[in-house]
């Protein structure tokens, strides 16, 4: 996946496209234009994924629980669901928040290794102080997934952030997170991102539209 493409293909259960069928011909579609890797949400679209395309995937399990804000793949249950489906990667929200059960990242991450030491992980996280820490415990990958998205990264430049991260560490860094143009893809490979993860501007119709829209109502058009 070096210097290539990776597309993001989830849709959450309040959307449109919320389907197993509907993700894994999204995925094909990716395949067919060239995409080098894929992530997706949960064991079921991971199944249906596998039965379409032979590329790496990257999963992960977004589950909300009452005690955390941390969503992406928040505790070893879903680390074992992953694990026994068989992905190529699994990635976890790897920022300084307290996880499910008051566990700490660092507990986390040690148990991971502990229990899974054959399975390439990579750690989504918001700061360069996170790469450090999820570096500083073997990952494999650290991406920029939460860049901006964690309440102490609001407003922050994710290229500025990727850059110091691409900078501080020697673990393989992957972009992704608001990265919605092809421009913006080739900026991140250039900065020395080992490769890029693009979702919503591919695979989300109802925020492309949005976009388009919004760009249009500025225009304040009125037919006559």
């Amino acid at each position: 996946m070096s210097g290539k493409l990776i597309v993001s293909c989830q849709a959450l259960e309040d959307e449109p496209l919320h389907s197993s069928y509907i993700m894994a011909k999204m995925a094909l579609a990716a395949s067919q234009g060239g995409a080098s890797g894929i992530r997706a949400n949960s064991v079921a679209d991971i199944r249906a994924i596998k039965e379409e395309v032979d590329l790496p995937i990257i999963g992960i399990i977004k589950r909300e629980y009452a005690d955390s804000d941390v969503v992406i793949t928040p505790t070893l249950k879903e680390v074992r669901a992953l694990y026994a489906e068989g992905v190529d990667v699994i990635a976890f929200d790897s920022t300084y928040r307290i996880r499910p059960n008051n566990r700490t990242f660092e507990e986390f991450i040690k148990d991971i290794k502990e229990q899974f030491p054959d399975q390439k992980i990579m750690a989504d996280v918001s700061t360069v102080y996170e790469a450090k820490i999820a570096e500083s415990y073997g990952v494999d990958f650290v991406a920029t997934t939460l860049v901006s998205y964690t309440p102490y990264t609001k407003g922050d430049d994710p290229f500025r952030v990727l850059e110091n991260i691409i900078a501080s560490i020697n673990t393989p860094v992957i972009a992704e997170g608001n990265i919605d143009t092809p421009q913006k893809a080739k900026r991140a490979i250039e900065l020395g991102a080992f490769a890029v993860v693009v979702g919503s501007a591919i695979t989300r119709p109802q925020y492309i539209t949005e976009k388009f829209s919004r760009k249009i109502n500025e225009t304040n058009y009125k037919w006559e």
